[in-house]
């Protein structure tokens, strides 16, 4: 079963994630998008696949967001897109696809919505 994990060590909620995964006996595939920015094509994939928009692929509680006036009413998902790839820790993390579906992990209770039940004795 492949799970994968687009991961920021530093963030607790990320590394809450990662034990929840764990924890349901899945070692997932870890992207540290920091280490290994995500592409444009990437980006795309995962607000698809989040049915998000790219804004909701970022922090927009984050100082650059506003900063970087990404909360303009003219900016386009593509200068979203520019910023996301130009500053990675705008990424909202966690991410994780897994075998039902994607999630943004903010809880990081929401990875278990993606994730087969736990048989439990």
């Amino acid at each position: 079963m492949q799970v994968t994990l687009y991961h920021n060590p530093a963030c607790s909620k990320s590394r809450e994630t990662l034990a929840l995964i764990r924890a349901a006996g899945i070692e997932p595939c870890i992207v540290e998008y920091l280490d290994t920015p995500l592409s444009r094509a990437e980006l795309v994939s995962l607000s698809s696949a989040l049915g998000l928009s790219v804004s909701g692929l970022m922090r927009t509680g984050d100082a650059l967001y506003a900063g970087l006036a990404l909360d303009a009413p003219d900016c386009s998902d593509e200068m979203r897109l520019d910023a996301l790839l130009a500053n990675p820790p705008l990424f909202n993390r966690p991410v994780v696809l897994g075998p039902l579906g994607a999630r943004v992990c903010r809880p990081p209770e929401a990875v278990l919505e993606i994730l087969p039940a736990i048989d439990t004795p």
